[in-house]
């Protein structure tokens, strides 16, 4: 390995690691090198493992198998203190800063600046905070508290705080998705100081132009394992989606064609203000005709849960117009639009999507008793009855007994006892959110199974996901969201993964073309 990386030692090493969590590879035997005084990219899909793999090297996680030498030893972090000590830093994508306290205070928790018996010196640390800030062009002072700024500048603090540990290896998780483009070239300016002074970076992002622009090694991870390693100089951007995704890219072929009818639902300019300034969701116009599955793809923080949300009426300070099958629905409240036809299955159905303690049954009925209610709220017993056994039917729900609790049964089941309770209220148009989130090969077969056929019976859908191989397999068309705006809508027959990717690294900083 002489010639490339005499330049670059490596300054860690990860050998055979994997990490299961209760049965679930989350990392599979992954070698990893990381090069001092370099740009060490690490790129992949949600849930690839990407995150993990650097939980591991920070200590926040221990891994199942293999080892990590450090300069050539065995090491192994029993916590995030531990790794700090051997100078090793992370920035998460997950602000962890503690809102009720200042900018320095955060900066040196738990590494505070004493003088003696007298305790903390608030004001060397705003000095030293202050430094560092400059450093970044922050023009953010140690003395203000946190809540007070904005996310992009808790960002800048959240990388000052980790530059100010003097670390040997740095690892940034997605640092760019809060800043500004102005921003990220300071970013950008400060990673290229860091790697003069022989810092290893660690960078974890899915934007590619600017992987291509900032990295020096890439490593590519797939369902947790490493697909792809190589110098950046030495590649381009169709070999990183290649690794992110197979070069056999499946094709997956639509079972059966199915007629598409009259617009069933339209969304007119939805837009959804940040509390921090900006939009969560920025003007989105799309429609969907019945019988027809709409798939909106988009990477983490791209919109997807808020714009459901606006449509189903929970947020009283979105803007914008929807329609069912040509007029609008004038109704803020959820209940109400329910009753007009909308359905929503939740990405976060042990908390929003089932009552834990009410049967399968009861949670089938829950949203839809006033089919069985007759005079004076007495329930229909027997109509009700033939209705979950009918559901429970159609959606192959493994239920030996609809009156155990939603509880016994697996993930995959759960999600289709979900999907029941929304169909129960007989929708014209139905969304999901993540509709396969967290349940196994097989549940998920049958969901998508029971999607289509839901479209072939003339309903509906939107479905959001930020799975690639998910939204190619069951979308009639393809919207792709990015930054809270609507990059572009693809048809299926057109779509392609690549064209789909560029699609979702638009927008950030710079505004993609809108779809009509």
């Amino acid at each position: 390995m002489m010639g490339t990386t005499s330049s670059h030692d490596i300054i860690l090493r990860l050998e055979e690691v994997s990490k299961v969590y209760s049965g679930i590879v989350a990392v599979k035997r992954a070698n990893l090198e990381l090069h001092r005084g370099a740009v060490n990219v690490l790129v992949g899909e949600n849930g690839a493992g990407k995150s993990t793999l650097m939980k591991i090297i920070a200590g926040v996680e221990r891994p199942t198998s293999g080892r990590i030498l450090l300069e050539g030893k065995d090491v192994s972090f029993a916590s995030p203190a531990d790794a700090q000590a051997c100078g090793i830093g992370m920035i998460f994508q997950e602000l962890n800063l503690f809102a009720n306290m200042s900018v320095a205070e955060n900066m040196f928790a738990t590494r505070e600046i004493t003088r003696g018996i007298l305790g903390i010196d608030h004001k060397a640390q705003i000095d030293r905070a202050n430094g560092f800030l400059k450093k970044l062009d922050a023009d953010i002072s140690g003395d203000t508290m946190v809540e007070d700024l904005p996310i992009g500048q808790q960002q800048l603090v959240e990388i000052a705080k980790a530059i100010s540990l003097d670390a040997r290896i740095l690892i940034m998780d997605e640092p760019t998705s809060a800043l500004s483009a102005a921003e990220v070239d300071i970013l950008f300016k400060v990673i290229a100081e860091l790697k003069a002074q022989g810092v290893a970076i660690v960078y974890i992002s899915h934007r590619l132009e600017e992987l291509m622009r900032i990295g020096d090694y890439i490593t590519v991870l797939r369902d947790g394992q490493i697909t792809g390693q190589a110098m950046v100089r030495d590649i381009d951007t169709p070999w990183i989606v290649r690794s992110m995704i197979g070069s056999d890219a499946k094709d997956f072929a639509k079972s059966g064609k199915h007629t598409i009818g009259r617009e069933a639902f339209r969304a007119e300019e939805i837009s959804l203000p940040r509390r921090m300034g900006g939009l969560a969701v920025d003007h989105v116009s799309l429609s969907v005709r019945a019988g027809e599955i709409l798939g909106i793809y988009g990477l983490m923080g791209a919109g997807r849960s808020e714009f459901f949300e606006c449509v189903m009426g929970r947020h009283a300070h979105s803007t914008g117009r929807i329609f069912i099958e040509g007029e609008e629905v004038r109704a803020r409240d959820t209940t109400r639009r329910i009753r007009k036809g909308l359905a929503l299955i939740p990405e976060d159905r042990q908390r929003e999507g089932l009552v834990q303690v009410l049967s399968i049954a009861g949670n089938l009925t829950l949203a839809s008793l006033s089919r069985f209610a007759r005079l004076f709220f007495h329930i229909d017993a027997a109509a009700e009855k033939i209705a979950i056994r009918e559901m429970i039917r159609d959606l192959a729900i493994k239920a030996p007994n609809p009156d155990f609790e939603v509880t016994s049964m697996s993930g995959g089941n759960q999600q289709k006892v979900v999907i029941g309770k929304a169909l129960m209220t007989d929708p014209k148009v139905l969304l999901m959110d993540e509709p396969s989130r967290g349940i196994d090969v097989g549940a998920k077969a049958d969901v998508f199974r029971t999607m289509r056929r839901l479209a072939g019976n003339g309903l509906a859908i939107l479905f959001s996901t930020s799975d690639l191989e998910e939204v190619m397999a069951l979308s009639d068309r393809i919207a792709v969201l990015s930054n809270g705006k609507l990059v572009t809508i693809l048809d299926r027959s057109e779509a392609t993964e690549e064209a789909i990717i560029a699609a979702s690294a638009k927008g950030h900083g710079h505004t993609g073309k809108l779809a009509s």
